[in-house]
């Protein structure tokens, strides 16, 4: 075997059969759903991947009505023209995980959204028009011009968006360093980066599979070998 078939086998074998495993990838939407996201719900999502970081996902996942309400419904409008004394409540508002940095970081990305709507008419339309082979220069996008949507973050919110990308996990990270891909255990230059993207656009035109597959199928091909019940927050997005 060659190239990226020698890691489906491999996933396969362990998740126990090719239906098996093709019934734990996730859906990768059509491009037409991103372009019609709603500039709310990318606000929503990015401010769910934000607290998510580094805290339990089930803890923000119940409390998600809350946050809803507190942020206004996470119209970017009505958010970026709320003064202090509104910002200043929601550090003491029992809705929400009172993280003062983080609940900023909302202000500040709604901002990030009104200009990227400015400029392409939405940001839905923006992603959908970003090629999946430059993943990379995206996740830089976000990182400068966002507020806390760097590292995985970033990576996590195209993939909940449903933006056809990688996740790189410990696991897929120790997939593609498995493969013979010169990167760092937790990658984070340029270069790095720019070895991942040529890998996954090489796998890509190899398997005509989507990204996001290929990134789940790379992680499950490696490590302990939970069950789905099993799987943690981070082990369960690769």
């Amino acid at each position: 075997m060659s190239g990226f078939e020698a890691i489906l086998a491999t996933a396969e074998r362990r998740k126990g059969g090719t239906k098996a495993l093709a019934d734990l990838l996730p859906k990768v939407p059509a491009r037409s759903k991103v372009r019609n996201l709603a500039d709310d719900r990318v606000l929503a999502e990015m401010a769910k991947r934000v607290f998510s970081s580094g805290f339990s996902w089930k803890v923000i996942e119940a409390k998600w009505a809350g946050f809803e309400d507190a942020f206004r419904g996470f119209d970017p409008d009505a958010l970026a023209a709320q003064q202090d004394g509104y910002w200043n409540r929601l550090k003491s508002d029992t809705r929400i995980v009172r993280n003062a940095i983080k609940i900023v970081s909302v202000r500040d990305n709604a901002r990030f959204v009104q200009d990227v709507a400015r400029e392409h008419g939405s940001f839905g339309r923006m992603l959908a028009k970003w090629p999946a082979t430059e993943q990379a220069g995206l996740l830089r996008m976000l990182a400068e011009r966002g507020s806390r949507l760097g590292g995985k973050t970033g990576q996590y919110l195209l993939r909940f968006l449903g933006w056809d990308g990688y996740v790189l996990s410990k696991d897929v990270v120790a997939c593609l360093r498995a493969s013979g891909l010169d990167i760092a255990d937790d990658p984070k230059s340029k270069g790095d980066f720019e070895r991942i993207q040529a890998r996954f656009n090489a796998w890509a035109a190899e398997t005509g599979r989507p990204v996001a597959h290929l990134s789940k199928i790379c992680a499950m091909s490696v490590g302990v070998n939970y069950a789905p019940h099993e799987l943690t927050d981070d082990e369960a997005t690769g």
